[in-house]
């Protein structure tokens, strides 16, 4: 029996997902622009300084959000793929136990290792100490509604309903939208404000999503439990990716703290401007991400391993070309479009843009890698591996710091440790799933990475020809994305996809 149909299907639904997600993701980037203008200059460059430096101790501890999140996404998913309702069911009490007790596992370690961290090892100006340690327990409270959310939004993610995850997320950008205006008038000490109202818009957006779910999923109304086989089989599944958030996490708020130690809070807020940046940025590829992740885990777990390699390859090429197009202004004229965006900016921030969308370019471009490898489930080898590779930037930053580096070679040391991380994640993959590696260099990598490089040469000539106006960067980005738009369609798409395009624009059939 063929399978396109199911394909096809499959194909249409994500395609739908997507569309969505950008919506969601173009309203929330005008509000999130607006808002984050207001909330620099209202804190200015030294509270928000304390805000990315002592945030960034809790942040850390994202990395469990983001292994435990990994974990019970790819158990409900494939509970749902698999048809299994009462296995569901259990899934996602077990989830909530789980993530109860890893709250009470933060919650311990902020409260004291946390606490003495800020007290004794951090550089914080004397007069704002009270107002920090304010920020470092409202963190860790929004960290816990968030674990405390994920079961929900992953069920949410699995069912592939983003039309209601697109509509709470753009009234979740609007309260924060509120709370910066708020903070602007407030005649209190506004990073405290800033640090409470967080925690307020933390509980409302956080308790939309699992009164969505609550309403129309029923195993998200499965009381908490916790079964011992389920415990112990997520458990191990978490603590390997284990590695890998937290690899990721040392070598991004762990450089940041290193930063903080050696630069003090002006370069943190240098820093912090070049995240929010990425953030807004990361925001569209992660939209094609919560579309296609659930379908490559479906496709895999129910058999149709051709299908995920080839999600597999167009997630990769279509991570690549969304991050380039968008960063591609920044590379000529990222101190002007700071400018225009936020007005006076920290010294360096222009310069940091630039590495970071360097490094997350490198970063998340082969991430489908990842998903697939989850979804086999045989992933011990893979986050050893890639964990022990990319665990390397952050000692060789802090002996380059201790030898007198400057600032941004913590950024270099990412990026090149990050490329042989790439390397080491084809070879374990294929190792593991039997990913065709040529497939994925035909049709994931060169066709994502060529019309990139064909881009970058033409737009840095820019600088030799136009003076450097604040409508440069609009110049820029319009010759880019024509000249990326012409090599996509030469030599980044297949024939299929050409067709699909071709059927949405009649236009180009002439």
């Amino acid at each position: 029996m063929s399978t396109k149909p199911v394909i096809s299907d499959s194909s249409r639904r994500i395609a739908k997902n997507t569309i969505l997600l950008y919506f969601r993701m173009g309203v929330m980037m005008l509000i999130g622009l607006v808002t984050y203008r207001i909330i620099l200059r209202a804190l200015g460059i030294e509270d928000y300084g304390v805000y990315s430096a002592v945030g960034g101790v809790v942040t850390m501890a994202m990395l469990v959000m983001n292994t435990v999140a990994s974990a019970v996404q790819r158990y409900i998913t494939v509970g749902l793929g698999k048809g299994d309702t009462a296995r569901l069911k259990t899934i996602f009490g077990t989830s909530l136990a789980v993530m109860a007790a890893f709250c009470l596992l933060i919650v311990i370690l902020t409260e004291t290792a946390g606490v003495w961290y800020l007290s004794h090892k951090m550089v914080i100006p004397p007069e704002r100490m009270g107002a920090a340690t304010v920020v470092l327990h409202t963190s860790l409270l929004v960290l816990i509604i968030n674990l405390m959310s994920i079961p929900f939004t992953a069920d949410i993610n699995a069912h592939e309903h983003m039309g209601a995850y697109a509509v709470i997320a753009i009234l979740e950008a609007v309260l924060k939208l509120s709370i910066a205006a708020a903070v602007w008038y407030s005649p209190a000490d506004k990073l405290v404000v800033y640090a409470w109202l967080l925690v307020a818009a933390a509980l409302l957006s956080r308790g939309a999503y699992a009164a969505y779910a609550l309403a129309r999923f029923p195993e998200s109304r499965t009381p908490w439990k916790a079964e011992g086989a389920l415990v112990k089989e997520m458990g191990a599944f978490a603590g390997w990716n284990f590695l890998g958030s937290g690899a990721y996490m040392l070598n991004t708020q762990g450089i940041n703290q290193l930063m903080n130690l050696f630069f003090g809070v002006g370069m943190n807020a240098a820093r912090g401007v070049a995240d929010k940046v990425e953030q807004v940025i990361r925001q569209f590829a992660t939209n094609i991400a919560l579309a296609l992740n659930p379908a490559l885990t479906k496709a895999y777990v129910g058999g149709n391993r051709e299908y995920a390699f080839e999600l597999v390859c167009k997630g990769s090429k279509y991570y690549f070309w969304i991050l380039w197009l968008l960063a591609m202004p920044f590379f000529t004229d990222a101190d002007v479009i700071l400018s225009l965006w936020l007005g006076s900016v920290p010294p360096e921030a222009a310069f940091f843009t630039k590495l970071t969308l360097l490094c997350f370019v490198i970063d998340f471009t082969p991430g489908t890698l990842n998903v697939l490898v989850q979804a086999g489930g045989r992933i011990r080898k893979y986050y050893l591996w890639t964990s022990l590779t990319a665990s390397l930037a952050f000692p060789i930053t802090y002996v380059a710091y201790r030898l007198g580096a400057p600032a941004w070679i913590g950024y270099a040391a990412f990026a090149v440790i990050y490329l042989v991380k790439s390397v080491v994640m084809m070879t374990v993959a294929h190792q593991e799933t039997g990913l065709p590696l040529g497939q994925y260099w035909k049709r994931g990598l060169w066709p994502a990475i060529a019309p990139g490089l064909m881009s970058l040469i033409i737009i840095s000539f820019i600088p030799d020809v136009l003076p450097p106006q604040w409508w440069r960067f609009l110049v820029t980005a319009a010759i880019g994305t024509v000249s990326m738009a012409t090599a996509i369609w030469q030599v980044g798409l297949t024939e299929g996809e050409k067709a699909f395009v071709k059927s949405k624009l009649p236009w180009l059939k002439k």
